[in-house]
């Protein structure tokens, strides 16, 4: 007759290991609600709370993916893409890389570790329902935490000269941290957005990239503004246009 196999030994856990095992279980519980909490529940809210509100006209303002109001839009450039592209590296402001997971890491080991980055992605914002179609930068030191940088769309029709309008926010990163508005990893942005409406033109100007610059009306006198990640800004609500000059003049 075969002997009966005996049962297994029951493995016992110290106390130490039981305590780690239940902190380990508690943090993997809370990272995963953050997650959910930050990036699908509220900025679905935000999606219904905000779903009335359709831009029209020229806008003056951008949109997060949420349909939250973010930054103004404070600056206008006309021209063509090359235009606008050459503009802006004559003047000494860095193209943007777009976001996939290679530069996401790589803003992070910027921020985080105190690597250089001069391309480093910028968050997407929307206007005409669509995402930027430019962004430039000048990091402000050696990291991406503080940066100037803009963001363009092109108006949906050319002008008769093959040139567009170019609705522009531009903003000063001063820190990295924690959205009021959701809870995600967001730069924070200085309230003063007139002064890097100003320093923009100021540096197109000094590169001899602007045949003339007018005036036209924004988002209005705003003393208490807030952007998509709940950032307090100030404005006189004027729109600087900056008329390109042409490529081969």
């Amino acid at each position: 007759m075969a002997a009966r196999p005996a049962d297994p030994v029951p493995v016992l856990l110290s106390p130490r290991r039981r305590r780690l095992r239940r902190e380990l279980r508690a943090l993997s519980g809370l990272l995963f609600g953050y997650v959910g909490l930050a990036y699908l529940l509220v900025p679905a809210w935000w999606r219904y709370h905000e779903r009335g509100d359709v831009q029209q006209g020229v806008p003056t303002i951008t949109r997060t993916a949420s349909g939250i109001p973010g930054d103004p839009l404070n600056i206008c450039l006309i021209g063509t893409r090359e235009e606008v592209i050459r503009a802006l590296i004559e003047a000494s402001w860095n193209p943007a890389d777009p976001i996939t997971w290679h530069s996401s890491l790589g803003i992070c080991h910027s921020v985080l570790l105190g690597r250089p980055y001069p391309s480093a992605p910028v968050s997407n914002l929307y206007v005409w329902e669509r995402r930027q179609d430019l962004a430039f930068e000048q990091l402000v030191g050696k990291t991406a935490r503080r940066r100037h940088h803009v963001r363009f769309w092109h108006s949906p029709e050319a002008q008769s000269d093959g040139r567009y309008l170019w609705l522009g926010a531009a903003t000063f990163d001063r820190d990295v941290g924690i959205s009021r508005r959701t809870g995600q990893i967001t730069h924070h942005i200085d309230a003063d957005v007139d002064a890097e409406r100003d320093k923009l033109l100021g540096d197109l100007q000094a590169a001899g990239q602007l045949a003339r610059i007018h005036k036209m009306p924004g988002i209005g006198w705003t003393l208490h503004g807030r952007n998509g990640g709940g950032d307090r800004y100030y404005t006189d609500g004027e729109r600087r246009v900056g008329v390109l000059v042409e490529i081969g003049d």
